[in-house]
């Protein structure tokens, strides 16, 4: 009954576009609050039924099956605590750093869709600057381009925060958001070094 629930449910929207991306995805943590991983809508309805997460909070989004609607998670805590893997490492991706940098120009400081950013090497390439966590940066194309191969010092810029490795396990997971984190994981993710 379970999976023929799930297999007809339906995106309740009231118009096209309603439904965003970053919506269809919930964010699980450990027993403890510690950020695990994220995970389709789909999956966190599952784990649910299966009574192995407790709903902490909803996105404002409904899907719909024969019988009745169901709001969206979006924060999930497991029951039964795991052991962590903290001893991955997160791979340095476009999309990981864009995570890092929570969308943020890290020159302007304003919040941009990911269409808008790109990476920069806040110590460029071709005056021997490498293509790691504490050299690449989030950056409008407006603040790139002005930017261009110089150094920052040699701009007069300052960055927004300093690039680091993030510590996160989430990090290594493939995330979809079109904007930035959901503001409902916010709280959630405080006591990581490298989220606002």
């Amino acid at each position: 009954m379970l999976f023929e629930t799930l297999l007809v449910l339906k995106f309740k929207q009231h118009k096209e576009g309603d439904f965003e991306s970053h919506f269809s995805s919930a964010l699980v943590l450990n027993a403890g609050y510690e950020p695990l991983k994220v995970i389709s809508w789909q999956r966190a309805i599952i784990l649910w039924f299966q009574e192995k997460v407790d709903i902490l909070e909803y996105h404002e989004i409904s899907v719909n099956s024969p019988s009745q609607a169901f709001r969206l998670p979006s924060v999930l805590i497991l029951r039964k605590y795991i052991k962590p893997q903290f001893n991955r490492t997160v791979r340095l991706s476009r999309q990981n750093i864009f995570l890092r940098d929570e969308y943020r120009c890290q020159y302007c400081c304003k919040v941009f869709p990911k269409k808008s950013l790109t990476l920069d090497h806040v110590h460029p390439v071709s005056k021997g600057g490498q293509h790691t966590w504490e050299n690449v940066v989030t950056a409008c194309s407006a603040c790139n381009n002005k930017k261009a191969d110089r150094t920052v010092s040699q701009m007069g810029l300052k960055l927004y925060k300093k690039p680091v490795e993030p510590k996160w396990p989430l990090a290594d997971e493939r995330l979809s958001f079109n904007e930035h984190v959901p503001l409902l994981w916010k709280n959630y993710l405080s006591s990581l070094s490298w989220v606002g």
